[in-house]
């Protein structure tokens, strides 16, 4: 494809996912009706649709407008490209610029435009007078951090194998397990290092929270466990036995495979099972939030995302904690983390458990934003009362 057909393709897709298509599901089904396209063009109208959702406001005021084709003429404007030339009509590229489109005008690209305006005092409640450089950062790309399986290797063997693969990594002085991918990102799903198992993908922010719990070398449950990244660095890192959890047991199909591939064992649980097998040393709880600290990441999450979501999620995430209180042993750990900058997700959820179970302590907190690692993610160490 020339680059002008990709920022057609993209086009396409970004009209998919205003008329309401989930992002994902857009570009799936752009890929299948477009055989034609390589691996390098799939990634590069990706690319192009996620540039737009990360700066969806300004996009929209360079390009007058927020249909695809707007959107996209703002991203090229945003970017310093001259749209004329790729909206030349020429093969598979968008038609030329009419006389309106083709008038740039006369708006500065507005960062607080980039993320739904609501959310902007729950964001300067976080970061005060650094929200800019969130805003900004909130409109590039997060890098991708691998988490050495120190059951496998040592960072300095995993970076030497990662580079004898095209892979180029360095060590993040953060956390002891971390590993930030340079150049070749997209490879090391298809590695050898990565298929035995020497590396996980892992965000920084979730890996620093991890390290910071005194982990019980006891029975440890992931209660909403997803595809088990978490119970794996558990298991790496401890020698306590490692269950998993989630209310939607297919999102852990894949957990069997990766923990052979790492080299533990992770028995899971259905929700029925649990009070048996109950109780735990400690309970991970991972919880469903907002996910506005990844941002970035996941763009498409601040466009989804409403004041009525946010309070259903605050009630979904009081009720995980107030099920998964009673499966903690006397004396034993509640870890509750979420991926999310809003103290009503954090500190005022944590502030709320600790009032309706009396008893319980919270042992301490930590938070992280995209300017103290890659993601936002907040961490809760809560203490169950001694029998």
């Amino acid at each position: 494809m020339t680059p002008g057909a990709r920022i057609a393709a993209a086009i396409a897709v970004l009209d998919a996912w205003t008329a309401g298509a989930p992002v994902e599901q857009a570009l799936t089904n752009w890929a299948r009706g477009a055989r034609y396209a390589g691996s390098g063009d799939r990634a590069a109208v990706r690319d192009h649709v996620y540039d737009v959702l990360r700066a969806k406001g300004s996009c929209a005021a360079l390009g007058q407008g927020e249909t695809g084709r707007a959107l996209m003429l703002g991203l090229l404007r945003l970017q310093g490209v001259d749209p004329a030339s790729l909206f030349t009509g020429d093969g598979h590229a968008p038609e030329p610029l009419d006389a309106a489109e083709a008038a740039a005008p006369d708006v500065a690209p507005d960062p607080e435009a980039d993320v739904p305006g609501w959310t902007l005092p729950l964001l300067a409640e976080r970061l005060g007078d650094d929200l800019p450089d969130l805003l900004h950062r909130f409109r590039h790309r997060a890098p991708l951090y691998l988490r050495v399986n120190r059951r496998k290797a040592t960072r300095a063997e995993a970076l030497d194998r990662l580079a004898a693969e095209g892979i180029s990594a360095t060590p993040d002085p953060h956390a002891d397990t971390a590993l930030e991918v340079t150049s070749g990102a997209r490879r090391v799903k298809s590695s050898d290092v990565f298929a035995d198992g020497w590396v996980e993908p892992q965000d920084l922010s979730v890996q620093r929270a991890l390290a910071s719990v005194d982990w019980p070398n006891g029975r440890i449950l992931d209660y909403c466990a997803g595809g088990g990244g978490k119970a794996l660095a558990i298991s790496d890192a401890t020698e306590a036995k490692v269950f998993a959890h989630d209310a939607a047991p297919r999102r852990m199909a894949d957990l069997p495979g990766r923990a052979a591939r790492a080299g533990v064992r992770i028995d899971t649980f259905d929700t029925a099972a649990l009070p048996a097998a109950a109780p735990f040393d400690a309970v991970l709880c991972d919880v469903p939030c907002s996910g506005s600290g990844t941002w970035r990441r996941d763009p498409e999450a601040k466009w989804r995302l409403s004041p009525a979501r946010l309070v259903e999620l605050e009630e979904v995430q009081a009720t995980i904690l107030a099920e998964a209180a009673p499966l903690v042993a006397p004396g034993g750990l509640l870890v509750y983390m979420t991926c999310s900058l809003f103290t009503a997700e954090n500190e005022a959820q944590a502030a709320r458990f600790i009032a309706a179970h009396p008893g319980w302590m919270l042992e301490r907190d930590g938070v992280d934003t995209p300017l103290t690692a890659s993601d936002g993610f907040y961490h809760a160490i809560l203490r169950a009362p001694r029998a």
